[in-house]
This record gives structure tokens, sequence and C-alpha cells, in this order.
């Protein structure tokens, strides 16, 4: 026996140095030995998936108290090339892989996001076509009272160009290069906030991160819920992206957390977080 655990942990203190994990050896009161998952696991990238990277991360960190998983929050556009860059361990993308990106990264859907078209709750416009959504972004609608509203001048609120929300909207509404924004911001949080605070205002954001001071619009006469987003019924969805390099092997940590987060085991904290998990 004391050569089998002098065996098993010359191992493991060699794995400590192969990466961000290693696998411990406990030895119980038994005398039976375990092994245990051990190390960090950095991910980078969405401030949309903020929610549900939270979420896994504790429910997979209160299992494996020996992993420490830590979360970035700079952009989709920024987490994808940390992974490139090596600068975290899995990256988060609120849209997929663009086919240059897709050259040396892998993407895997974790859940689906429906983006909330929010406007301020004084307004009394609640049912908007996704063309609709597309002319208000282009300028080409410039008043509430075109939309049956109120005569006020429309205010344009929107992410800033690496975030991947606004990719996924402006893809969705065929806005891209050609938003009229009003402004630019930098977290879904700040979109949230300003649209509140606007009665003129129009935003997008995470359906995650929606709050209850402002309203939701009905997307052709679909409310975004999670029965309308799985079905594909709500229009302006997209898809939470686990983004991780093509030649760059997993430590155990890494990959133990990264099985438990795209499997059916994650399926309740995603939709704890607000968000629709994958059909299996």
């Amino acid at each position: 026996m004391k050569k089998i655990m002098a065996f098993l942990l010359a191992i493991v203190t060699v794995g400590a140095f192969a990466g961000c994990g290693t696998t411990e050896v406990d030895e119980n009161p038994s005398g039976t030995v375990s092994q245990v998952v051990a190390g960090s696991v950095t991910t980078d990238g969405s401030t949309s998936m903020e929610k549900v990277i939270g979420f896994l991360s504790e429910a997979y960190m209160e299992e494996n108290d020996k992993v420490k998983v830590t979360y970035n929050p700079t952009g989709s556009g920024s987490g994808i090339q940390a992974v490139l860059d090596g600068r975290c361990d899995i990256g988060l993308s609120s849209r997929n892989l663009k086919e240059a990106e897709a050259e040396e990264l892998t993407g895997t859907v974790v859940a689906i996001d429906g983006i909330a078209v929010i406007v301020n709750r004084e307004n009394s416009v609640s049912d908007l076509t996704v063309e609709q959504i597309g002319a208000l972004y282009r300028g080409e609608i410039e008043n509430w009272k075109e939309l049956g509203g109120n005569d006020a001048p429309v205010v344009l609120i929107g992410r800033e160009a690496a975030s991947g929300t606004r990719d996924g909207f402006e893809s969705i509404t065929g806005t891209e290069d050609l938003c009229k924004y009003t402004q630019e911001l930098t977290s879904t949080g700040d979109v949230v906030q300003t649209v509140a605070s606007n009665p003129n205002a129009i935003g997008y954001a995470s359906l995650a991160s929606v709050k209850d001071s402002v309203k939701v619009l009905l997307v052709e006469g679909v409310k975004p819920t999670t029965e309308s987003i799985q079905s594909g019924d709500y229009k302006i969805q997209r898809n939470f992206v686990f983004v991780t390099k093509k030649d760059g092997a997993m430590s155990s940590a890494c990959e133990d957390f990264f099985n438990f987060a795209t499997s059916g085991e994650a399926d309740d904290y995603i939709i704890a977080a607000g968000a629709v998990p994958v059909e299996r």
C-alpha cells in the first residue's frame, strides 16, 4: 500500500506542473484511495453570460471544493482573444464563432439566450416586428408616433462594437454597421439602467439580465420565454458558447468543469440563471 501511495502521489506531483488543474489522491480512514479534482479554471468574456457562468461555477465548486473557477467580464470579443492568447482556459461568447476564429478554436453551445428588446415602462408601444426594430436602429423611424406611441424622438441605446449581444442583435435585425446609436454602452447592466431612466429610449439586452425597471416588448406577437426561445418562435435569440483551443489539452480541473457545464446536470442551473438549456 505504501508503494502504491508513493506512486500515485508522484503522478499528482508531476501533474501539478502540467496545467491549471490536478487530480489529488486522498486516503480515507478505511485505507481506500480516491481521486479528487483540484486546481483552477479561468473564464473570460461575455458580460451577458455573467449569471450563467456564476450559477454554473458556484454549483460546481460546491461539489468540488478544491477547484476555483474564476470569471473576468470583458465582452465576447475579448474572451475569444484571451483563449487565442492563452490568457484563460475557457472563453465565454454570446455569439457563434466566426469562420476565421473557428480555424483555431472550438465553440460549444452551453445555453440559448433570448435578446430582449426593451423600452421605458412609460412607453405605450408593446409589440414590434423584426423589420420595425431594424428600421428604428437604422434611423429610418425617428419618432415614436410613427409606431403608435407618443410624439417623441427615439433614443437608440446599444452595446459597444466588441459586444456579442450587439453582434447577435444586429445580425438578426439586419442592422450590421448601419445602427444610428445615441449611446453605445459597455455592459448589459448599463443598457438596462439607461433605458429605465429615459422615457424615449429603446435598447436590447440579454433576457437573463432584464429587470422589472424596464418593459420587454413582444416581437411579432411573441414574448421571450423559455418555451418560445427553445422552440425558435421568438426570433431574436443567440447562443451562449464556451470557447476552447482546438490544439490545447485541458487540465483535469478544466475538463471536469467543462463536462459538467455542458451536460444535462447543468440544466437546472442554466434555467435558474434565466437562460434556456440546449436540447440534449
